[in-house]
């Protein structure tokens, strides 16, 4: 049975391969390229059960492997590798790639993930979210689709066949991996993918992401989850985005304005008056000048001296269709001034100025880097809520046991440079909370080893495995040594020993509080 299964999964590989050197052939790719993009695919290939294993709600391989094929064909007509320090390499500037959507040609050094990270990128739509919601139609987007490019980098960046590590500086975002994650395992990896890759762009994908975390989550904690990752998608976009910053910037001044004049609603029909009458006469000139071909060419004449040679207008006819655009842009405006001056209209007006003020609120706040780490942190309490009642909700052996792992990989996702999830002061109480249900839980279920009577002793004893790399916690093993009066605990298989840690209760426990001995392996899981 085994040869069987190795001779099909040698099968398996060939297709894979075959596929991506048929498509190959079809493009005008360097055998650099071709080679780099053949290697990747194979370390895909051979660290995808692992990365299955430990985050559990992820693509087949196969439907990982096409997407990735796919977007090489349909998205990258030009790839080209350069060396650092070389002169083609001057082209990146202090950057390590370039992707030109428009023009579908990547720039980037030969490494394989900064290469998969761009044909990610590439393949991406700039918007995911209707214009509807303002400027967060635009933040958001970005930070959903650079957390699902790093997401798709994974499998070859942290697994290689036999380990599972994760270096926060290899991540091109810890931030913006650290935002998908929750909502990927909020959500699922089937509501993200159909979110991000949706070809329809008629679907409102905010109002299903609303409707189903209030659904699955309770209404407050969803929908308060919703306006942190709202808020926070516009800091970070102005913190790391600067061809953005400039924009949103401008967007918040132009909405403090209009903020301002609503103030007093007498100043504010004054001013709403006085711009109708100005742009009223703007329309009378235009008119006048569009119905006098005299006052046309007088027109023509005095703004093409006031334009740059590149600039100047072509013809008067030119001229005479730019003056009809801009009567109906002057239309338009009355139209809607003439609707801020009903009262109903006005105060839909002032709230509608509030709600997109409360996205752009916080960009005055003094250090930006404090206040997206802590919106981060809030984000991350609201998360925890969500997944306690996730946790409570399941039933079956199966699901305690498939939720053990996501909740791991969850402790695991770096917070920053430094920290992961599980060590951040902030969220440790909560985190605890959650470990001791799921140990209590999967005990209950014969899921686990029950090693004591006392809950505490029992918790001490298995909640290691929430920060364990060994990737399948099903083979894991545990034993008990006794040093200098000092108790550890060391987690185990069989290729890799993990460092042993204090158990930190050792006054508490006698030799009957324990159904296991000393330097005894015992499997955890059951």
């Amino acid at each position: 049975m085994r040869k069987k299964d190795t001779f099909f999964n040698k099968l398996v590989k060939k297709d894979y391969n075959n596929e991506l050197e048929k498509s190959l052939e079809t493009k005008n790719f360097k055998e650099d390229v071709k080679s780099i993009l053949l290697s990747i695919l194979y370390k895909i290939d051979v660290a995808y059960k692992d990365y299955q294993t430990v985050k559990q709600d992820v693509e087949t391989k196969e439907e990982f492997i096409k997407r990735f094929i796919n977007q090489i064909e349909e998205n990258c007509d030009k790839i080209q590798l350069v060396k650092p320090n070389s002169k083609e390499s001057e082209i990146l500037g202090n950057k390590t790639f370039i992707v030109d959507k428009n023009n579908k040609e990547i720039i980037c050094y030969p490494i394989e993930r900064k290469l998969m990270y761009c044909i990610s990128k590439i393949s991406k739509k700039d918007e995911i979210i209707k214009e509807d919601y303002f400027i967060i139609n635009k933040t958001l987007s970005s930070l959903l689709n650079v957390g699902n490019s790093i997401n798709q980098v994974e499998p070859m960046r942290d697994f290689n066949g036999y380990s599972w590590t994760t270096i926060p500086k290899e991540m091109e975002s810890i931030y913006h991996n650290l935002i998908y994650q929750n909502m990927r395992i909020l959500l699922g990896t089937s509501f993200m993918n159909d979110w991000i890759y949706n070809k329809e762009y008629i679907i409102d994908y905010m109002e299903l992401l609303k409707n189903d975390l209030s659904k699955k989550y309770e209404k407050v904690d969803g929908l308060s989850f919703i306006e942190i990752l709202s808020q926070l998608s516009v800091l970070i976009e102005v913190r790391y985005n600067g061809k953005s910053k400039d924009k949103i910037l401008q967007a918040k001044r132009e909405v403090d304005e209009e903020l301002d004049k609503t103030q007093n609603s007498q100043i504010f029909i004054n001013k709403i008056t006085k711009e109708r009458e100005e742009l009223t006469q703007k329309i009378k000139y235009l008119e006048e000048t569009l119905n006098n071909n005299e006052r046309l060419k007088e027109e023509y004449i005095k703004r093409n001296e006031l334009l740059p040679l590149e600039k100047k207008i072509f013809s008067v006819k030119v001229l005479s269709k730019m003056l009809d655009k801009e009567k109906e842009k002057y239309l338009q405006r009355i139209a809607k001034l003439n609707n801020m001056l009903s009262p109903r209209k006005y105060i839909n007006f002032r709230k509608d100025l509030e709600e997109k003020g409360k996205y752009l609120l916080l960009l005055d706040t003094e250090n930006i880097d404090n206040e997206i780490e802590r919106l981060i942190i809030e984000a991350q309490k609201e998360f925890l809520r969500c997944y306690y009642t996730k946790l409570n909700k399941a039933q079956t052996k199966h699901e305690i046991i498939k939720l053990i792992y996501e909740f791991r990989y969850y402790c695991m996702i770096p917070f920053n440079s430094e920290k992961h999830i599980y060590e951040v002061k902030q969220l440790q109480k909560r985190i605890e909370r959650i470990e001791r249900v799921l140990i209590q839980r999967a005990g209950e279920l014969k899921a686990v080893n029950v090693f004591s009577k006392d809950e505490e002793i029992n918790y001490k004893m298995v909640k290691n495995i929430f920060n364990s790399r060994i990737i399948n916690l099903e083979e894991l093993c545990i034993k008990l040594t006794k040093e200098k009066e000092k108790l550890y605990i060391q987690l185990f298989d069989d290729n890799v020993f993990e460092e042993k840690t204090v158990l930190g209760i050792s006054e508490r426990i006698k030799n009957k509080d324990l159904e296991i001995r000393f330097n005894k392996k015992v499997k955890i899981f059951l």
